[in-house]
């Protein structure tokens, strides 16, 4: 068994854990705990937003979460040894919803999960154009397996993952985050959603951190919402059971933190909170290797093999799209983000001839084990990007043929007043 080296209380919140863990990117956040290399360790996680999120039917929660309080991340966990210019060697081992005594519980992780669609004005998502209000879905949990009122038609088997883990930055690459991401804000400061979102003290929680330290935290410490340097939120769904991370280290000690585990994901989350939501644990196996970013130029961002773990889907529609604006007809040069877009837009169509809101299939389609891929960046003008769409995970026939597609009542998702 791991020794388990952070714990959560599933009825608390973050802040009012034994331990607490932070939600903020900083160098001097304390270490909550210290490991050796070749330790095997558990960290158990709360969901992201802290549970704001419930087990209901209606999406105002979604609509009216406050992201100042996110990501809640478990630790950090100080790694013995660990200087700056060192590789910090990851291997997940297990992970999971919330475990026994705990596995039930108002809580997501506790036996269900949710996947939201944000509200364009607090943050909204790849669609958000198209899909501007706040949506839900909540899902049951059977071993491997999730289903969902708000989805019928549907269940498959989740590539469980963490979205978010990261040593932490030095006070260095910190600064080189916060100048950068003000410069983007500046090119555009009145855009709903933002552009990025910079350093804020209200509702900082800044790990067992007091007095001038926590002041500091709180005025200098980044938003934990992109990826970046030192790992952060990946998104990567096959970041899974046997995968090995190879984290920079900026840091004594390394310093690693995370959380926001995911039942299920496609790539590209594209609803934003298109994960199924969870909180959780996850069990590593802790190692260094010294100097390692010199010796293998891993020096702007982590490293990782994934493990073998992921669903037998076998058959899949695939949808395409290219760099060009269908409304507007507008052409862009080799642009994947347009291109991947469109073909997430073409998906949703199909979808909607089977009964299903456009809501519903773009609820699907970021929480689904679906591949996305960046099919064609040289053939000028049009970038091809392609989403690649299991068919197994439907309870109906889903493939195009002459008698065509059989519309039925899908019911509908969670909606906000």
């Amino acid at each position: 068994m791991p020794d388990v080296v952070f714990s959560v209380d599933q009825s608390k919140s973050m802040h009012d854990q034994a331990v607490p863990g932070h939600n903020r990117w900083h160098p001097d956040v304390p270490s909550a705990v210290m490991v050796r290399p070749g330790q095997m360790i558990r960290v158990e996680c709360r969901e992201w937003t802290d549970a704001q999120i419930g087990n209901n039917d209606s999406a105002n929660d979604v609509r009216d979460v406050d992201l100042t309080r996110c990501h809640m991340l478990s630790g950090p966990i100080g790694v013995e040894g660990a200087e700056p210019g060192d590789l910090l060697v990851v291997d997940i081992l297990d992970l999971g919803p919330v475990q026994a005594p705990q596995e039930y519980g108002d809580a997501p992780g506790q036996g269900w999960g949710y996947t939201g669609v944000f509200a364009k004005a607090n943050g909204g998502g790849f669609l958000t154009d198209y899909f501007p209000d706040a949506y839900k879905a909540i899902w049951d949990f059977a071993g491997q397996v999730a289903t969902s009122r708000h989805l019928p038609g549907v269940r498959y088997t989740g590539i469980t993952h963490p979205g978010l883990f990261g040593t932490a930055p030095s006070a260095e690459l910190l600064g080189r985050w916060n100048d950068r991401e003000r410069a983007l804000i500046a090119t555009d400061p009145d855009r709903v959603p933002p552009l990025a979102l910079p350093p804020l003290a209200d509702s900082t929680l800044a790990g067992t951190a007091t007095s001038s330290v926590a002041e500091a935290i709180a005025r200098d410490g980044a938003r934990t919402v992109p990826a970046r340097e030192n790992g952060g939120n990946h998104d990567i769904k096959n970041f899974t059971r046997g995968s090995r991370v190879f984290y920079p280290v900026h840091v004594p000690e390394a310093k690693l933190s995370g959380g926001d585990l995911h039942f299920s994901q496609g790539d590209g989350e594209i609803t934003f909170c298109g994960a199924i939501e969870m909180g959780g644990f996850i069990d590593f196996q802790i190692d260094l290797i010294k100097g390692g970013m010199e010796t293998y130029g891993i020096t702007t961002n982590p490293v990782f093999m994934p493990g073998n773990v992921e669903p037998r889907y076998s058959e899949f529609l695939t949808f395409i799209g290219v760099s060009v604006d269908r409304e507007t007809d507008e052409n862009y040069y080799l642009d994947a983000t347009v291109a991947y877009r469109r073909a997430c837009l073409n998906a949703v169509e199909y979808l909607k001839k089977f009964g299903y809101s456009g809501e519903q299939a773009y609820l699907l389609l970021g929480s689904a084990p679906i591949e996305g891929r960046v099919s064609g960046v040289v053939d000028i003008p049009n970038a091809c990007c392609s989403l690649y769409l299991p068919t197994a995970i439907f309870d109906f026939e889903v493939r195009p043929s002459a008698s065509g597609p059989v519309r039925a009542d899908r019911g509908q998702c969670a909606v906000s007043s």
